[in-house]
């Protein structure tokens, strides 16, 4: 068959398409080495498709293509989001933010050299961990303390250097699995250590642990039930009558998670100091939730324990960057002088819980008729308190079309606004809203309601 010479086949130039206008923001965000290969591998598509075979260049908007190419690439950047969901500490969104006063006063030690590994009173090589052992103490009243990469890290690390070869002993209520397909059984099994289970899913007594000892036990190891809670027919052992029933070669170690300590919201929870001063010997627990820091496995007890594990060959691969150990230092410090940056996130929730109604009122009336106010539950989340809500307040907004298609155009907003839906509604959560996030919700959702519903 000939070939119709009259139809244009050539595709334009990747350096002439490189310099129009409406490129140079993906350029800026992605790399122009990035969209260089975007428009490569889309021209490959383009002179694939049925349409290019019949119609040559005239049939296809080369740009437009290109351009939807690299706003799906580019949504897979990390960027800021508006958490209109009600969970303080949304794994999906980051767990816990950190607050600015937090970040602005960790800034000069991360932009320059420090001293991480530099004793400056002696000029030799010294720990990493600086200060922090000194503000744990001050803190949880804790001997010592060894800080890595997150709270998963924290149990392998544990569970391998004091355990290893042994027995440890797990209720059958605690082998939970986590976010990511993480079991407690496994990372026992991955760690070396043999899992000696007890009681039952819903009753474990301190004689069940008791009764279980072995000359090769090397640990009772207790687990918080970090996203699920049982209820009812239930009895948990003391913590206490344990510890002091243990022979001297078995460690108390309990994963307490959420790192509550001495917040005030949490009545059904148990909190690090408490765990410590019943005798526990090691307890851990993540940064990034009730405390409100960076990504981190905090484990805090016993000082001879902690050097063992500082030896063990894994901390090395385990251990916290400058970035997580300068941010923790400056938490701390803030939390021990009751400054509201060394708060978490779930308390700063809590708080604005109160003054929602307020607000939900006000946006009601500006967006009248599709708003309405409804009462909602706020939630810690993250893994942490999993059985207690806190009464706020919301919208409800009934917009015409489906209401998925609403929510999903909010999540591509310029800053994307992480909503739910209900009811086929769509339903914003304004107690997890921060401070600064008031002013982008109320631009971009007026904007999007003069647009696409002709109001204003």
């Amino acid at each position: 068959m000939a070939v119709n010479t009259a139809i244009n086949y050539r595709l334009p130039q990747v350096e002439q398409l490189l310099q129009y206008p409406s490129l140079q923001t993906y350029i800026l965000a992605l790399s122009r080495p990035v969209v260089t290969d975007i428009i490569r591998s889309q021209f490959a598509l383009i002179r694939q498709s049925e349409r290019f075979q019949v119609q040559g260049v005239e049939g296809v908007d080369v740009l437009a293509v290109v351009i939807k190419a690299c706003e799906v690439l580019q949504g897979k950047r990390q960027v800021r989001v508006i958490n209109a969901t009600g969970i303080a500490v949304h794994t999906n969104l980051g767990r816990s933010p950190i607050a600015t006063a937090l970040w602005d006063s960790a800034r000069e030690v991360n932009t320059g050299y420090s001293n991480l590994e530099l004793e400056l009173a002696t000029g030799k090589r010294g720990g990493r961990n600086g200060l922090l052992p000194t503000l744990v103490n001050a803190w949880l009243g804790a001997e010592d303390c060894v800080i890595v990469n997150n709270n998963a890290a924290s149990l392998y690390l544990i569970l391998h250097a004091l355990a290893a070869g042994k027995e440890v002993i797990v209720s059958r209520g605690e082998q939970i699995q986590i976010g990511g397909g993480f079991r407690i059984p496994d990372i026992l099994a991955l760690s070396g250590c043999k899992l000696v289970e007890v009681g039952t899913t819903n009753i474990t007594t301190s004689d069940d642990y008791i009764n279980a000892l072995t000359d090769n036990t090397a640990m009772v190891l207790m687990v918080h039930q970090s996203n699920f809670s049982i209820q009812g027919f239930t009895e948990s052992p003391d913590i206490q009558d344990v510890a002091k029933r243990l022979p001297e070669h078995v460690q108390l170690v309990v994963d307490q998670g959420s790192g509550l300590s001495s917040e005030q919201y949490a009545n059904s929870e148990t909190s690090l100091s408490r765990y410590l001063h019943m005798g526990a010997d090691l307890v851990c627990f993540s940064g990034d939730k009730i405390l409100g820091g960076p990504q981190a496995g905090i484990i805090a007890g016993r000082q001879d324990l902690t050097q063992v594990l500082l030896k063990n060959p894994m901390m090395r691969a385990f251990r916290a960057g400058r970035i997580v150990l300068a941010l923790l230092e400056e938490l701390l410090v803030k939390k021990l002088n009751q400054e509201p940056s060394g708060e978490g996130v779930a308390q700063h929730t809590l708080l604005r819980c109160r003054h929602t109604r307020i607000l939900a009122d006000r946006l009601t009336v500006k967006w009248s008729p599709y708003a309405e106010v409804v009462s909602m539950e706020m939630q810690v989340g993250g893994g942490s308190i999993p059985s207690e809500t806190y009464a706020c307040f919301g919208l409800a907004l009934s917009l015409p079309g489906k209401a998925q298609q609403h929510l999903d155009a909010f999540r591509v907003m310029p800053t994307p606004i992480i909503a739910y839906l209900h009811a086929d509604r769509l339903m914003l959560n304004l107690a997890t809203l921060l401070d600064d996030d008031l002013p982008r919700l109320e631009a971009q959702i007026e904007h999007y309601l003069q647009r696409f519903l002709s109001i204003g």
